[in-house]
Formats: structure tokens, C-alpha cells, sequence
């Protein structure tokens, strides 16, 4: 309960957090350009002599195979974007401040969720 008394992270912790979010931003992006990349494939596997119901079904599956990467391109757009939104609260020092306890959020919970603008206590409190 000791983080609960300080108003903020130190700055040197802040720096710490700020080289954990850029890494996972950088490997967020590659993530995403995979999944661009396959959604935007043609998907043509050289099928064109198969049987016509074989064909349909392998066009129904790409189609849901291509629904599937872009929700999961849409998912990962928006971690990134809530990333870097940590980054802007980490420059205005705001980071790891609770939004509805004011409360600094545990450490290692921001450690694996970096983005978080919860403590565990303002979570069960949702529930």
C-alpha cells in the first residue's frame, strides 16, 4: 500500500515504462502489417483446376479467413492507439494514476498491462 501514498510515478520510473510501451509498439506494428498483409492477399492458390464445390468452399473459407485477420487488425490498431495514448500520459506525468481512484496502479499490473487507466481496485468496483 506505500505506491498508494505517492502522488505519481518518478520520473526514472516513467522512462522505464515509456521503453516498455515503445518495444511493445514496435512489436504491435509488425504484428499488424502481418495481419494487413494476409488479409490483403489475392489468396490465390492456384485452385483454378480443382472441382467447382471445392473451390466455393475454399472461397468461403478465405472470406472468413479474411473477416477474422481484419477484426484482428481492427484489435490491434486500437492497443496501439491506446499505447500511445499511455505515451502522451506518461509525458504529462499522469501515468499509472488511476482514473476513477486517483490512486497510483500497481506496478507490476502496468508491467503487463501497460495501457491500463484502472487499478484492480477501480476494476472490481465495475463489476
Amino acid at each position: 500500500m506505500a505506491e498508494d501514498l505517492k502522488i505519481r510515478y518518478s520520473d526514472k520510473d516513467l522512462e522505464e515504462f515509456k521503453a516498455l510501451i515503445e518495444e511493445k509498439i514496435d512489436k504491435a506494428k509488425k504484428h499488424l502489417d502481418l495481419l494487413k498483409s494476409s488479409y490483403m492477399n489475392d489468396g490465390n492458390n492456384g485452385t483454378d483446376d480443382t472441382s467447382p464445390t471445392f473451390k466455393a468452399f475454399e472461397e468461403g473459407s478465405e472470406t472468413m479467413s479474411k473477416e477474422a485477420n481484419t477484426q484482428l487488425a481492427i484489435r490491434q490498431e486500437k492497443f496501439i492507439r491506446d499505447l500511445k495514448n499511455a505515451l502522451l500520459r506518461i509525458e504529462n506525468k499522469t501515468y499509472g494514476i488511476c482514473r476513477v481512484t486517483g490512486k497510483l496502479i500497481n506496478r507490476e499490473r502496468l508491467k503487463l498491462v501497460p495501457h491500463a487507466t484502472l487499478s484492480i481496485e477501480a476494476k472490481n468496483m465495475q463489476k
